[in-house]
């Protein structure tokens, strides 16, 4: 099936907005179609799920290699990509991961996404910059964004009228289809107070303002997948936390297990659920900062932890993590006893961001060999005692302090991963 990209000049430009909008008016109809997400993200995929009613991917074009791409790209539904940050924006020191990465490998039009609340007739000089940089990146089609009123619409369309691209559509500004965020990007969709009402609004607002049927037109087909030999870890039931404190884990990574035959069992720590019996215990990231208290008083899921760690290997990634320290401290300063698995206290009193690529090496735990990941949190930490999990280097090969903690079966670190290094 085909595919295309929506991309735009920069972060901030609307692009969520006008993607959710245009997965929901092609949902609405009778087609369908599926999302994916450039690079590492968490957050716009299950917006995209409750858009189009079908699972999203992330697609990352530095950590995954293209034949990885090819085969989460690939599908009998229309693919909607959404980028991230600018069109040819990725990792240091070349921007190895950009959204552009994405369009020479799967050959698909970009449709560039701009926010002209700004400017007028200057949008002519970003079109025709962005369209001429790589003969590789063909952007298709322009939808300008956040135009303020019909006379700014009709001087943007005029200054682009001398560009050999279609404008295919003009979005008016609108307040009340901001997207509400916090310090890791937007707020989950399952907090969302109204979604549907948010996501039907977008949908409405597209199917007036923008030309789907000619979008459509400029669709591309997909390359055919090579096919990839699942590889997970070796277990053969996994009990994996999932609730709002717990929530980030990339779907490709647990579709595969289930290809390779591993059970899957999920439980919530915020329900203060019993842990299932099973080979490896996996605590993803999120947001337990938020929930710390109620984590603390959860008594069958932090006293499950301590009789599994007997006899069972138990994995955490970032939040999950933190989870398995000795502490949490709240952004209000309040520390919050965890699990006390592994020597380590963190802290959200003080924030300072980490972020970026990650090359991983693991000689023990659950997950050893060589993996990409990516590193994206606020926690300071407080203390970090025993060997470390993982080997680190950035993106641009620059070694780093080993990351993580190893203490007996139980095992974590600050990294997520997103793809093994298959040799």
């Amino acid at each position: 099936m085909p595919g295309l990209i929506i991309a735009a000049p920069s972060s901030g430009s609307g692009k969520t907005t006008v993607t959710l909008g245009l997965l929901r008016a092609l949902r609405d109809r009778g087609i369908q179609v599926r999302g994916a997400k450039s690079g590492p993200d968490y957050i716009d995929p299950k917006f995209h799920e409750a858009a189009c009613g079908q699972p999203c991917v992330n697609l990352d074009a530095w950590a995954m290699s293209p034949d990885r791409i090819r085969e989460l790209a690939s599908g009998d539904d229309l693919l909607v990509i959404e980028g991230a940050m600018g069109l040819f924006d990725g990792a240091p020191p070349d921007g190895k991961g950009a959204v552009a990465d994405l369009a020479r490998l799967l050959r698909l039009p970009v449709v560039l996404v701009v926010d002209a609340s700004h400017i007028a007739q200057s949008v002519a000089p970003i079109v025709a910059g962005f369209a001429g940089f790589d003969p590789e990146v063909r952007v298709a089609g322009v939808i300008l964004n956040k135009i303020g009123s019909p006379r700014h619409a009709r001087m943007v369309r005029k200054a682009l009228s001398s560009l050999d691209i279609p404008v295919l559509g003009v979005v008016t500004r609108d307040p009340e289809l901001a997207t509400p965020s916090r310090h890791l990007g937007l707020v989950q969709a399952g907090e969302h107070d109204n979604l549907e009402g948010f996501l039907d609004a977008a949908a409405a607002q597209i199917s007036e303002e923008v030309d789907i049927d000619a979008l459509l037109r400029l669709t591309a087909p997909l390359p055919k997948p090579v096919g990839l030999r699942p590889v997970p870890p070796n277990r053969r039931h996994i009990a994996i936390a999932h609730d709002q404190a717990f929530s980030f884990c990339y779907p490709h990574l647990i579709r595969e297990w289930v290809q390779a035959g591993v059970t899957m069992s999920l439980f919530s720590p915020l329900a203060n659920d019993r842990i299932p019996s099973a080979d490896l215990i996996f605590l993803p990231g999120g947001y337990p900062e938020l929930h710390a208290a109620t984590l603390a008083k959860a008594d069958n899921f932090i006293e499950g932890l301590r009789n599994a760690a007997q006899s069972t290997d138990i994995y955490g990634e970032c939040g999950g993590y933190m989870a398995l320290g000795e502490s949490l401290t709240d952004a209000d300063g309040t520390p919050h006893e965890m699990a006390g698995l592994l020597p380590l206290q963190t802290s959200f009193a003080k924030r300072k961001l980490h972020l970026g690529y990650r090359d991983l090496s693991a000689a023990t735990g659950p997950f050893q060999g060589q993996y990409k990941g990516h590193e994206f949190h606020y926690a300071t930490t407080l203390k970090a005692d025993g060997p470390p999990l993982f080997d680190a280097k950035d993106a641009e090969g620059t070694s780093l302090p080993p990351m993580g903690l190893v203490q007996g079966r139980v095992s974590g670190s600050f990294a997520h991963i997103i793809d093994r290094v298959l040799p």
